[in-house]
Formats: structure tokens, sequence, C-alpha cells
């Protein structure tokens, strides 16, 4: 709700707060209502024009973006009343790891340790779960090139395996999981678990078949433009595509240097280091979905164990990959010391410092970013969120977090006129120059990086 007023769905996408989960499309009572992409490559809800511009206290509660729903505290407070730890930043937690699977070939088939691949099989193994709602590869020559699907089968679990910079969304699976019984773990970046758990808090049925939530530490969410940009620099067409490898893993390197690889389905694979792409630099923004400017929630807090890369030394250099585990339920900790106990994952303790500075730069800008963000660019709807002081906040980090929203806004736009016009150098052109902008005012590189620092006098971000 707004000043105490229900929202409807077209309030929170004219807002740019709709992360296209697709709670409202699968939620009962909503009609006829599709997930579709929009001219960005984001999802959004597509229903009647009378559905879309009604106000629903019933929508506002279950929209993860809407300021009539619980927030990630609250919704914590009530799964996790008993955690031994809640951190400001991490959440509620029972147990901190760094670690990875030794058994098998998780670590080598995953993007980072393997460990999220490995708890979703190993629920299935001991029998906690009977089936697992992950993302899968769609391998279709048209359409999307992933989504969530529900796997029953250890081996289907483990074909999910790596990360996916790509837009999905949950309506099919939460009709699946209301209308067929059983118990499920749903694996999801933290909104797609927000979703999950503010579905279960308003519908019997899904929150009693819903057992567990394994959460990816999240960034922000791509729209599908980013792929269709990797696919293009690196010479190859969408009907060529069989498949997609974010994250090509060479254990030589390490495992900060992202390396893309399409698989042909002619045979063969393309690939290409992320460095020499326009979008290479994640933290510049390029089609990121405009929700995530206003998401507060790094470690998937709601999840019972959230799990991500720990990029913090000696692993970041480790090319085999290295988890940070933030763990929330007792029963997932006592799972995973068991593996531990017998050898099958390495779990290594570390304390709450050691795992915020594994995400530092993306808790630094959904923090101290995000209040800069809500102080200069505040969205039509009043959101509470959790911020950092911004008092002392330096010219030139403002500029960093300026450039980031205006490249995060006007990629999709440029791409997008670029498409329709059949003038993909214009695309090019702009993206270039705002890489290289980006680049000099964040890390003093280039020209750029000369004329920032005398501007900003010298000082780094």
């Amino acid at each position: 709700m707004h000043d105490g007023m229900p929202l409807s769905p077209r309030a929170v996408v004219d807002a740019g707060l709709c992360i296209g989960c697709g709670a409202c499309a699968a939620y009962p009572g909503s009609g006829e209502v599709d997930m579709e992409l929009d001219r960005y490559g984001l999802y959004k809800p597509a229903g009647s024009a009378a559905w879309l511009s009604t106000p629903s206290a019933e929508f506002s509660r279950l929209c993860p973006f809407s300021p009539a729903a619980s927030s990630e505290e609250e919704l914590a407070s009530s799964r996790f009343p008993q955690a031994l730890h809640d951190d400001p930043l991490l959440g509620r937690y029972e147990a901190l790891y760094v670690g990875h699977v030794e058994e098998g070939r998780y670590r080598q088939d995953g993007s980072s340790g393997g460990l999220a691949t490995w708890l979703a099989t190993e629920l299935l193994r001991v029998r906690e779960v009977d089936r697992v709602v992950h993302v899968v590869e769609t391998r279709e020559p048209e359409g999307t090139l992933f989504r969530y699907t529900i796997s029953d089968d250890e081996s289907d679990v483990r074909s999910g395996a790596k990360s996916r910079y790509y837009p999905v969304e949950l309506s099919g699976v939460l009709r699946r999981i209301r209308a067929e019984p059983g118990r499920y773990a749903v694996v999801g970046i933290p909104c797609m678990v927000k979703t999950v758990q503010l579905v279960c808090q308003r519908d019997e049925i899904v929150r009693e078949r819903v057992r567990y939530c394994i959460g990816l530490v999240c960034g922000h969410m791509k729209s599908t433009r980013f792929t269709e940009s990797f696919a293009r620099q690196s010479d190859v067409k969408r009907d060529a595509i069989c498949g997609v490898d974010y994250r090509v893993k060479r254990p030589e390197r390490p495992a900060s240097w992202y390396r893309v690889g399409f698989r042909l389905r002619g045979g063969g694979e393309r690939q290409r280091d992320w460095w020499h792409m326009l979008e290479g630099d994640w933290g510049a923004g390029f089609f990121q979905s405009p929700a995530c400017d206003f998401c507060d929630d790094v470690m998937a807090e709601l999840a019972d164990a959230c799990v991500g890369d720990a990029w913090q030394e000696p692993y970041s250099s480790d090319g085999r990959g290295t988890n940070i585990a933030v763990v929330r339920s007792r029963r997932i900790m006592k799972l995973l010391q068991d593996a531990a106990e017998a050898g099958r994952i390495s779990l290594t303790g570390v304390d709450s410092k050691f795992a915020v500075s594994t995400q530092a730069a993306a808790f630094r800008h959904r923090r101290e970013g995000l209040a800069y963000r809500l102080k200069k660019f505040p969205p039509p709807l009043a959101l509470k969120k959790r911020v950092a002081d911004i008092s002392s906040l330096s010219p030139r980090r403002r500029a960093i977090y300026r450039l980031r929203r205006h490249i995060s806004r006007w990629s999709h736009r440029v791409f997008c006129f670029s498409q329709l016009a059949h003038l993909g150098f214009v695309y090019v052109v702009w993206a270039r120059t705002a890489a290289s902008l980006y680049a000099g005012v964040t890390y003093s590189r280039g020209a750029p990086g000369k004329i920032a620092d005398r501007i900003f006098r010298g000082t780094r971000a």
C-alpha cells in the first residue's frame, strides 16, 4: 500500500519496482495473467487493463518490492526466531563457512565451489524434499534461454548447476507447487526467495509444501539483452545457441577472470573473456533491472542457507572455485557438518567480518549506494530500506553511483533503439563510451581517469 492505499500492478511497474517474479500472475484470483518479456528483455505481468490498473490490498502485500509487503527483517524474525546471530548485513544465521564440495563433479561443474547444487541434491538424497525448484537451460532455438523447472532426480538437479545471468520468473512453478502435492526446495536469488516467502505467508498450501529455500548471493538481475549483446560480440546468432556458460571454469586462472562460452547447435563452442566485452565490468550495471536499484538484500536473508562466491583472498585466486555459505537453518547446518566430517565437502568456519568482506562491493552498492539513490532519485512509492549514513560520501563516490544509474537505465534504451533502427553501431559506440567513463571515474583508467583525478583532486573511489 502507498500512504495507506492499495497498489495496482501498473503502479509498481510504472515506479520501476517490478522485478518480474511472477507472484502476482500465479496467485489465485488473478485471472488470466501471464509473465511476458517487455521490449527491454525483462519480465512484466501481462493481464487485462482492468486487472493491471485495479488497486488490490492482496497484491500490495504479495509483491516483494511493494511498501506494504513484509520486510526481510519481519519475515526473517518469523522464520528464524532462535537464530544464534543477527547481523545488520548478513541477517539472522547459525553459522558462516567458506568451502567447496569434495565428492563428485559438483565443484568442477559449478561456477564456484559447488555447494548450492550439492545442497539441493543432498536434500533429495536424504528425503528431506521430494522435488527441487531450480533454473535450467531451455535448449530451444527460439524464445528464452533459461527457465524455472521442477526436478525430482539428482542428475536433473546437477544439470542445472552454474550461474545464470538471465531473467527468470516463478509463476509456472508456483502454480505447479499449488497443484502437485509434495515437499519442495526452491533455489533462487534474494528477490525470488522473498517472493516465495511472501506467497507462503498468504497461501497455506504453498507454505506446507515449500520446506526449504536455498539462496544465491546476488549483485543484480540482468535482462535478456545482456546475453544477446555478449552473443553479438562473439559473432553468435540466437538460433545457433544451444547453451550458455557465463563462467567457463579454468582452474589455472583466478576465479574472478570470467569467460563466457556459447555452445553451438551445430556443435562446437565459442568462448570469450568478459574483459573483452563492452559490458564486461559487472559493477557498471549494464542491462540491470531498475528494481535492483532499490533492493537491500545481498545474502538472501530469508533462505535456509545462502551460497555465493568467496571474493576474498586466498579464495578469489583459486580458479577451482570457493563458496561463502550463510547457514540459517539448524537442519541444514547439521547436513553440512555431517558431510564435512565424512570428507564429502570441505568447510572452514569464518566470522561475520570476513563473510561481509567477500561481498564488500555488493553491500556498499546496496546500503551506501541505495541511500544515495533514495535521496537523489526516489521512486514514486515511498520505500523503507536499510541504508548507510552518506553524510560524508565523497563527490567521486557520488559520481560513480550516478554513472551506474545512467548506464543501467540507458543501456536498455540505446540497445532497443539500435535494434529497431538496425543501427547496431549506435549501441556499440555508446556502450564503449559509457564503459570508458565508468572505468575512468571508478578506477582512474585512461584519459577519462586523468580528468576524473583532476576533478576529484586525485581521490580514489
